[in-house]
């Protein structure tokens, strides 16, 4: 299972879904947190530093129909923010260290435990391109539909009985809500706050090491300020999300993040 499991995050080609919009929980956009110092060497600003988003204006056609449960006109194309919605979650799936993750958590290697870690690093993708205005939470809803296709393929390729996978499907639903709820609560808070629940959803109520906990804090808090110092409109044109190694080498290079590259077409 653990070889199978590997094997499918590597070779299910995610470029081949159908995007599609959902009408989908958005996470909420952090705000009013101060910043904890990491390994010993450096200190994340407070989030209260944030560039506040603007609020768009829009017209009374465009509330209506909004209010109806379409998507109105957008600062980009629709197509473009769905490709970069794309290239967002394959970042999350595939530029993470699922393995790191498995060791220094002791997490076994399993489908539900990759869900679990994946599940973190979407939210923190939600997180960020809620600050983003209408276009923000319009590739919020691109992104979740990626991900809910992405474990429908993988169960389907695993051999997972169609009944079973779509009862599995429902309470990983249940599950996500449960989890974007908590994390929004947590992130919001103090260090306890989102310590109790990371220990809640990500470990399942069932870690032990309090070291393990902490590291994770910490991992959440430095990625999502370094989230927040990328460019909000490289992001939406390009959805290129580099993600902190779990424990940091080199602290200082948080500060420094890579401006992603697109041409004239946002690609």
């Amino acid at each position: 299972m653990a070889l199978l499991v590997r094997v499918l995050r590597n070779q299910i080609s995610i470029s081949q879904w159908v995007p599609g919009c959902s009408r989908l929980l958005l996470a909420s956009r952090t705000q009013g947190q101060q910043g904890r110092t990491l390994s010993g060497t450096f200190q994340l600003s407070s989030t209260k530093d944030s560039p506040q988003p603007v609020e768009e204006k829009v017209g009374a056609f465009t509330k209506i129909i909004e209010a109806m449960g379409f998507t109105g006109p957008l600062k980009y194309s629709k197509w473009k923010i769905k490709i970069a919605a794309l290239r967002m979650y394959t970042s999350c799936v595939e530029k993470t260290d699922f393995e790191e993750f498995f060791l220094r958590c002791q997490m076994p290697d399993t489908f539900n435990s990759w869900f679990l870690i994946t599940l973190l690093h979407v939210w923190m993708c939600l997180v960020r391109m809620k600050q983003e205005g209408r276009s923000g939470k319009y590739m919020c809803r691109i992104i979740v539909h990626f991900m809910w296709e992405d474990v429908e393929q993988r169960g389907r390729i695993m051999g997972v009985n169609p009944y079973i996978l779509k009862k599995n499907m429902m309470l990983m639903t249940n599950n996500f809500y449960a989890a974007i709820l908590g994390y929004d609560e947590g992130i919001l808070s103090d260090d306890r706050g989102l310590a109790a629940a990371l220990w809640r959803t990500f470990f399942n109520q069932k870690c032990e090491d309090p070291r393990q906990l902490e590291l994770l804090v910490e991992y959440v808090r430095k990625q999502i300020q370094y989230l927040d110092s990328m460019n909000g409109e490289d992001l939406l044109l390009t959805g290129e999300v580099s993600w902190r190694p779990l424990v940091e080498k080199n602290p200082q290079s948080i500060l420094k993040p890579h401006s992603p590259t697109y041409n004239d077409e946002g690609l």
